[in-house]
């Protein structure tokens, strides 16, 4: 098991969720990195960025997956300069929809997979794409790359396929690090991370996940995420691209199954289990 840290940057600016998928050719002169201006490396410094990047001759095609447009384009910029890293982005996707769309279209080797997109999160990726990741001759494979660093994400993601997870705040080179060891089938982990799979997945004697929040479907924790971050009906359902009705239905379901009787109890009960 592998370990990526080190600051990457924050992430900046939001889009709309129907931004159409788009292949994402990688250019070796991207100039602006995640946290700053990033001149193209060039003699000397190109190949100390190659030698902190992929191994020599390696290449990994890649899928950037996350709802927000600035962050995709400022990891697009530090990694993308496929001469120097060895990492070429061959699509990009907003959603869950556009990501099973690109990844089926382009099948690259890794996916920097974000953990809440719209239409049904990470873990819906990872279910319509599981007939990609077993296969044995060209698999596709996952790591999450995410903002949060909550228990119940990284185990579900990792429990979906996901070979690895590390946070936002990752460095360009250790993120072109742990994408060649995905590639080669290693688990990779933020340090803070690690401790909560092998938590999750050491001991029999307890569950890996929360059993209430077992009982929810993969959809009724989007809604329960939003609902407990103050979001209106009206806004859940166009975040989810549901109905508002639909979100009055999941809401309902919630309730019953954690046996909570109002939307306060729900988020007190989603802001104790760290949710929010």
């Amino acid at each position: 098991m592998s370990d990526a840290s080190g600051p990457m940057g924050t992430r900046g600016g939001t889009e709309g969720a129907g931004e159409s998928a788009r292949p994402a050719e990688a250019t070796a002169d991207a100039s602006e990195a995640i946290d700053g201006d990033a001149p193209e490396a060039t003699g000397a410094a190109a190949t100390g960025a190659a030698a902190g990047g992929a191994p020599e001759g390696r290449r990994a095609r890649v899928v950037l997956v996350d709802d927000h447009r600035m962050f995709r384009t400022g990891v697009q910029a530090e990694i993308g300069r496929t001469a120097i890293t060895g990492v070429e982005v061959v699509g990009e996707a907003a959603d869950v929809d556009q990501a099973v769309t690109v990844i089926t279209t382009t099948r690259p080797e890794v996916v920097l997979l974000d953990v809440h997109l719209p239409g049904g999160g990470g873990v819906e990726v990872l279910r319509r794409c599981a007939p990609l990741m077993s296969d044995a001759e060209s698999p596709v494979r996952f790591l999450a790359l995410s903002v949060s660093d909550a228990a119940e994400d990284v185990i579900g993601v990792i429990r979906g396929g996901a070979r690895g997870y590390v946070t936002k705040t990752i460095t360009g080179t250790d993120l072109v690090d742990s994408i060649f060891r995905v590639q080669d089938g290693d688990a990779v982990f933020s340090p803070r991370l690690a401790g909560f799979v092998l938590d999750a997945f050491a001991s029999t004697d307890a569950p890996p996940v929360d059993e209430d929040l077992d009982r929810l479907t993969q959809r009724e924790r989007e809604v329960l995420r939003l609902i407990a971050r103050g979001y209106a009906y009206k806004e859940i359902a166009k975040q989810l691209f549901i109905s508002v009705k639909t979100v009055e239905s999941h809401v309902s379901a919630v309730l019953r199954k954690l046996q909570l009787s109002n939307r306060h109890e729900l988020t007190r009960w989603a802001t104790a289990r760290r949710l929010v």
